[in-house]
């Protein structure tokens, strides 16, 4: 059976793996320590991307500044209720009345 590298060969023909930053030097020394989630991780924040619960996380807080009515909150609600099914566990939050409005509005912030 022979080996196939299909990306090595991509690589090859775009002639972009000679510009590539760090080529030929050794890896940082941080490459080393943790592990491949904690690499993600960080390579992940450093190019920007944001988990979808952190997204609907912004959003909801955007929603509960800009309330106008509390005709609203029961639209928050649902985005709470699938905030909470996709967030780790410890962030998720309580569902918003009219009672408890003020205390879960700083939460969200």
């Amino acid at each position: 059976m022979e080996y196939r590298d299909p990306i090595g060969d991509i690589l090859k023909q775009s002639d972009q793996s000679k510009d590539l930053p760090g080529k030929g030097k050794p890896l940082p020394q941080d490459f080393y320590s943790g592990d491949t989630y904690q690499h993600f991780q960080k390579i992940a924040r450093n190019a920007g991307y944001l988990p979808e619960w952190i997204k609907l996380q912004k959003k909801i807080s955007d929603a509960l500044n800009n309330l106008k009515s509390f005709k609203q909150l029961e639209e928050i609600n649902v985005q709470i209720g699938k905030y909470n099914k996709i967030c780790p566990a410890p962030f998720q939050k309580i569902m918003i009345t009219e009672e408890n409005y003020h205390i879960q509005k700083e939460r969200w912030e």
